[in-house]
């Protein structure tokens, strides 16, 4: 091995010898072979930039990463410390892969220190812009000081260098070790290569990876040194030895992550999930290599073989991942109710929607009785969905127009409906009226509750996902006597519980005796069965007047229902054990971020977001008119919807347009996505104008809209809320739109 010395170099000499370094050779071999091990650093140079999950809030796992539910100094090192093994992974997979090309590091002290350091170009370049996109998002978006974020910054980098010094150690003393057995045959085999050169020259080599420069340990530049007089058996033998020091490495990463799913229910051990998510990086990128190395051109094929047994497991019930409603019983599969056509019109018995009709007019009765007028206004709130924005931005509305009733708007409210977020919002609202009117000191207008509401939901599902459900073995917890597996969903409930002071845990049907006496207003929660999207209407009590429209079947065909009553459906599943907290949860099942929740019915039905199908809980709301009108006629002077909804009527400013030719051909398969909320609102108007037609100036719907204080930066949709989208949502409540919608219920209320 020669050192460089001083001499003048041409510049084109100059190219030649920084194009054949390592560190560049190594970047273009990457791109080459085994591109599937660039994946992982694709999605996380996507995410930290916004480009990938953007809608999810994936970006602020990992530029703001939370710990005990804040991100401080020890959340960010513990993510430096992540990506420190993630960096060694990477270091320790492609060293083995390319070992063969690399032949001559085999015969150098600390050989894979040496690889590490010429490897680091792409690593370096991920740093940098990790700081860079942390360092601008915590100051825009959270609007942190120069000094809270230096202090982030500074974790970071101390978790980084303390991860990857722990990773050197060990190397470190794995190749001293290695050295102490094959130092005196590279000796040897120096001095034979001396002599043999002296007497004949070694015939010409032919590479397949050419680098004439590398840098050293010392960080100085080296030329590679003639290994053609080593035997292959022996310096595969030197990479043989590191790959078992990787191996060791690689599987204590494992062990640590799953033994973190195991103690995942205590916060201490609640990573932040931008942690987890880049050790499970770490994991699959040695996982890859493993399959590359010992399987090679069978890695395919058996890839797919694993793929099909899996599915068979999964399609014989032995392997089971869904997620379930909490509460239900599953275990006895004869007593399942058919979900099919007879079934469900059977349901919707014309005796059986009389009779819970007639318990519902005795509750409206109860709740006019508490009014103190003959004919009180009947306030029907509908909040959309939204994620927490909607959550955050719902509370806002409520506490702002409660304030201005005087307290009075749970009391002067029949019913509450909608969707995901808002309905977050809406049930806390609502549960924390009932804590007042219990006798207990609360103030439901308190921002505090507000600020309950916003905060996290996202690390807990991601971290959850990554150390429970991809790598720990399935843990069981139990509600009414039945086992259920930790996941997301069950994490998700955890933390929406613990985020709002446990007022939540109680289950749904406890809220039927204050909701029959008057006391608080009805809420139905909604889901969308995915198996014909048809909803699924959870409430305290059977509504099975809800699960079709009225029509006069003299004039029209009878229509099939389109929604399932849960409580009556499901009744022999013990429906009344549903925690409210599932309720909520299956209400506001994101895609992807909270797994659809499969129910015990035969065949097996799924439910996700309400959004899916009434984003704004306004049809659920008319339904509701229609089947009471009778009632409401004659005993409400009025009729309002107060709709609250996370955007804004209309919606010109994101309309979908062609620009670029990739988007051109997707935007077929994009337009129903894109314009989804859109087209609700169209056929929704119409709804509107037939019951305007039948009651008249008695029936008004007022509109509190969330606008963004800039159009180009509105809040995510998402579990998690920034400082600065934070703020932005108190204080769309000041906008002229909704100013103008607080006078017009003003006028309405007197």
């Amino acid at each position: 091995m020669m050192l460089v010395q001083n001499h003048s170099f041409s510049w084109k000499q100059r190219f030649t010898g920084f194009w054949y370094s390592l560190p560049i050779q190594l970047l273009l071999l990457h791109l080459r072979k085994h591109q599937v091990l660039l994946l992982p650093w694709f999605i996380l140079f996507a995410t930290i930039t916004g480009h990938f999950m953007q809608p999810f809030g994936a970006f602020s796992l990992f530029l703001a990463p939370e710990y005990f539910d804040q991100a401080n100094f020890f959340s960010t090192a513990i993510v430096g410390f992540a990506t420190g093994v993630f960096i060694m992974s990477w270091n320790i997979t492609t060293f083995i892969l390319h070992g063969k090309l690399l032949r001559f590091l085999a015969t150098t002290a600390q050989p894979f220190l040496k690889y590490c350091i010429n490897n680091s170009l792409l690593p370096l370049i991920y740093l940098v812009v990790y700081l860079f996109q942390a360092a601008q998002y915590n100051s825009e978006r959270e609007l942190l000081q120069f000094t809270d974020i230096f202090l982030l910054a500074s974790g970071f980098t101390i978790g980084l260098i303390v991860s990857i010094s722990i990773s050197f150690a060990y190397f470190f003393g794995a190749d001293k070790t290695i050295y102490r057995f094959i130092g005196q045959r590279i000796d040897t085999a120096n001095l034979h290569y001396a002599l043999a050169q002296k007497e004949q020259a070694l015939p010409e080599e032919k590479k397949s990876f050419r680098c004439d420069w590398f840098l050293s340990a010392g960080f100085r530049l080296r030329k590679p040194r003639d290994v053609r007089h080593y035997s292959e058996a022996f310096l595969s033998s030197v990479f043989n030895q590191h790959h078992a020091a990787a191996v060791i490495a690689i599987v204590i990463a494992f062990i640590f992550l799953t033994l973190i799913g195991f103690t995942h229910d205590n916060k201490l051990f609640q990573l932040p999930a931008a942690a987890s998510i880049t050790i499970l990086f770490a994991i699959l990128i040695a996982l890859i290599g493993a399959i590359s190395i010992f399987l090679r051109t069978w890695s395919i094929p058996v890839v797919l073989l694993v793929y099909l047994l899996l599915n068979w497991l999964y399609q014989h019930e032995i392997l089971d991942p869904r997620n379930k409603a909490y509460g239900l019983i599953y275990t006895n599969k004869q007593n399942r109710p058919v979900y099919d056509r007879s079934s469900i019109i059977e349901l919707a018995h014309p005796d059986s929607i009389a009779a819970d009709k007639a318990r519902m007019i005795r509750q409206l009765n109860n709740w006019k009785a508490r009014q103190g007028k003959e004919k009180p206004v009947m306030y029907l709130i509908n909040v959309s969905g939204g994620g927490t924005r909607s959550a955050a931005f719902t509370m806002q509305v409520l506490q702002h127009i409660d304030s201005l009733m005087g307290g009075t708007l749970m009391q002067q409210t029949a019913l509450i409906t909608g969707a995901s977020g808002g309905m977050l919002g809406a049930a806390y609202y609502r549960e924390l009226y009932h804590q007042k009117i219990q006798g207990n000191p609360i103030d439901p207008t308190n921002p505090i509750y507000t600020n309950a509401i916003s905060k996290d939901l996202l690390n807990p599902l991601f971290s959850s996902f990554v150390a429970r459900e991809l790598l720990a073995p399935a843990q069981g917890f139990t509600v009414n006597g039945q086992s259920y597996n930790k996941d997301r969903g069950y994490a998700f409930e955890q933390k929406l519980n613990s985020n709002t002071g446990g007022i939540l845990d109680k289950t749904l049907s406890s809220y039927a005796a204050p909701e029959y006496a008057g006391l608080l207003p009805a809420a139905f929660f909604n889901g969308v069965i995915s198996r014909d999207g048809r909803k699924l209407i959870m409430a305290a009590q059977p509504v099975r007047f809800m699960m079709k429209a009225s029509s006069d079947t003299n004039a029209l065909m009878q229509q099939d229902p389109d929604a399932i009553d849960f409580q009556s459906f499901f009744a022999r599943q013990d429906a009344k054990a549903l925690p409210l907290l599932s309720a909520m949860r299956i209400n506001a099942t994101f895609p992807y971020v909270l797994p659809n929740v499969w129910l015990p019915s035969n065949p097996i039905i799924d439910v996700m977001d309400a959004g899916l199908r009434d984003n704004y809980g306004q049809e659920t709301s008319l339904r509701f008119i229609e089947v009471f009108q009778d009632w409401i006629q004659a005993n409400c002077s009025k009729v309002v919807l107060l709709q609250i909804r996370d955007r804004a009527l209309g919606d010109w400013e994101k309309p979908l347009e062609s620009k670029s030719l990739f988007s051109y051909f997707t935007k077929p398969f994009l337009i129903l996505q894109t314009n989804w909320f859109k087209l609700q609102d169209y056929y929704q108007q119409d709804q509107l104008e037939y019951s305007y037609e039948k009651y008249g100036p008695g029936f008004h719907r007022i509109c509190f809209q969330y606008v963004p204080s800039r159009e180009d930066a509105p809040a995510s949709l998402n579990f998690h809320l920034t400082a600065a989208e934070k703020k932005d949502i108190a204080n769309a409540i000041n906008q002229p739109v909704n100013q103008q919608a607080l006078e017009k219920l003003m006028r309405v209320t007197h």
